[in-house]
């Protein structure tokens, strides 16, 4: 029997699933939109005499009631225990964010009768409480552009070619703008001075050596960096365990550009270094309110 790879993508409406499927398409994958739950095990079985042209499958799967996070459970459940690799990608953003974009467009929303849109938003939200939680990776495109869902999503589908690894994504970010809601892991660095009341620092970035110096140079700096880096560890390898593949870790400070930047930067560099100990994993950098002024 043929080796195939399923990944589904499923999410809030609005939060990006056609682009998601887009991605996938571009790097080579078989893309199919809206196949009916009890569908896509037939589907899987044809794509199965179809050679390495189908080994790899990508299904956006939308669902609009209650029932929806069963089934689609259970339809995992049903293609793991026949072979297949299985993979799911969950696409959220903030109701704001949602209610913008259906505005923008001037679409109705699937689940919208003769309530608000917000009311339709949170119906779904709930409905999708369940797929979201059984999810290996739930992407927040709030603020999230095109080319960086496209980043992540191009690094994710490379790492269900190496069921055995893990993906750490450590994130920087601004609390002024938000805490990103697809983080596993969220601390806090606003307990280290700000070096944004330096004036020889303000206009630098925790990329930029003086900067970094300063915050790494505080009293419990380094100590947090080791704890923290120990924590990411233990985390992933219970992840590991656990079959999840994807690992997203939120680091924050005031605005996003001094402390939170530099200590993503070291806690990176530590679990590069590493050891014959520790979990298998690939770490990878992302700085979301770097470039805001």
């Amino acid at each position: 029997m043929a080796e195939i790879t399923v990944v589904f993508i499923a999410g809030m409406s609005g939060a990006g699933r056609s682009a998601a499927a887009d991605v996938f398409e571009d790097e080579g994958w078989y893309v199919a939109d809206n196949v009916p739950v009890s569908l896509i095990g037939k589907l899987v079985e044809l794509a199965r005499t179809g050679g390495d042209q189908t080994s790899r499958l990508a299904m956006v799967v939308r669902g609009a009631d209650e029932h929806f996070g069963t089934e689609l459970a259970q339809l995992r459940a049903d293609l793991e225990s026949d072979g297949a690799s299985v993979w799911q990608v969950f696409l959220d953003a903030s109701d704001d964010a949602l209610v913008r974009r259906f505005e923008q467009v001037r679409r109705r929303h699937p689940l919208q009768t003769d309530d608000t849109l917000v009311e339709a938003i949170g119906r779904e939200r709930e409905y999708l409480s369940g797929v979201k939680a059984q999810s290996d990776l739930v992407i927040d495109t709030s603020s999230l552009s095109v080319a960086r869902l496209r980043e992540v999503l191009a690094n994710a589908s490379e790492d269900t070619e190496h069921p055995a690894s893990l993906s750490v994504s450590i994130q920087s970010f601004g609390f002024k703008y938000g805490v990103p809601i697809d983080s596993d892991l969220v601390t806090d660095v606003r307990f280290l001075p700000n070096p944004y009341w330096e004036p020889e620092l303000r206009a630098l970035n925790g990329t930029d050596a003086p900067v970094r110096d300063y915050v790494l140079s505080q009293e419990g700096a380094d100590e947090f960096a080791r704890l923290y880096a120990d924590i990411i560890r233990l985390v992933a390898d219970g992840y590991l365990r656990e079959g999840k593949r994807y690992m997203s870790v939120g680091i924050g400070c005031t605005g996003g550009k001094h402390r939170s930047v530099a200590m993503v930067q070291e806690l990176a560099r530590r679990l590069a270094e590493g050891g014959d100990d520790d979990p298998t994993f690939d770490v990878r950098v992302m700085h979301r309110d770097l470039g805001r002024e």
